[in-house]
């Protein structure tokens, strides 16, 4: 298979990806997956299992847009039903990025979400993060799970695992993550100081209003303003 300049450009944004993800220390061991649609709607994405800071660009797999194997040896990553089901219905997805950074992840172990505004960067990056239910990781029910969180939301956490964020291109979708991390670890401190102030409405709308894509005011997608106790 002869791949464009674009399509190697884009193998190699991945494993840069998947390196950075590393070093930050928001993945470990074969954890976390990485993909990006190709120009002719194909997925490019992290083989199962892989030690992502090992990767090389050749051991990428290429799908097609219903998840058949196109090129490469090895098997797509387990969790290619959601990456599938996020480019399936945000056609402005160009990337979507899976990890489990520990802050934004024992969030989710604890049944919390990252929607109260209390950050500025959450809120226009992502318009908040929701807390998405459990479902067996790498299953249909996973990918049926964010199904209702995706038209408003570019990042969400996954209850007892993880965390997904997407965008036009590999580097804000990583951007994303980075970004939700940090958030999660502030509250955290926050927390232990004892009180954590919370975005007015008027603040949070203006906001809003400079964020591009879906989640816009009164649509659905702004966070949710609640008092957060230590």
């Amino acid at each position: 298979m002869i791949e464009s300049a674009d399509n190697q450009a884009l193998r190699g944004e991945i494993i840069r990806v998947c390196r950075r993800l590393y070093e930050r220390g928001l993945i470990a061991g074969g954890e976390g997956n990485v993909s990006a649609r190709m120009k002719d709607g194909s997925v490019l994405i992290t083989p199962a299992g892989a030690s992502k800071v090992e990767l090389q660009e050749a051991d990428l797999v290429v799908v097609s847009p219903t998840g058949q194997r196109v090129a490469g040896s090895g098997r797509p990553s387990s969790e290619l039903g959601m990456h599938l089901r996020i480019y399936q219905l945000r056609q402005d997805a160009g990337a979507v990025v899976h990890a489990h950074p520990p802050f934004a992840t024992a969030l989710a172990v604890a049944g919390e979400d990252l929607m109260a505004p209390v950050l500025p960067e959450i809120v226009v990056q992502t318009g908040g993060v929701p807390l998405v239910p459990y479902a067996t990781p790498g299953s249909p029910a996973l990918a049926a799970a964010i199904e209702p969180f995706l038209p408003r939301h570019d990042a969400f956490l996954m209850a007892n695992h993880g965390a997904t964020s997407f965008g036009s291109t590999l580097s804000i979708a990583h951007q994303r993550m980075e970004t939700l991390e940090h958030a999660a670890r502030i509250l955290c401190l926050a927390r232990a100081l004892g009180h954590v102030s919370v975005l007015t409405d008027e603040e949070c709308e203006a906001l809003l209003a400079s964020r591009p894509g879906p989640s816009r005011p009164n649509e659905g997608g702004a966070p949710t303003r609640r008092p957060e106790g230590p």
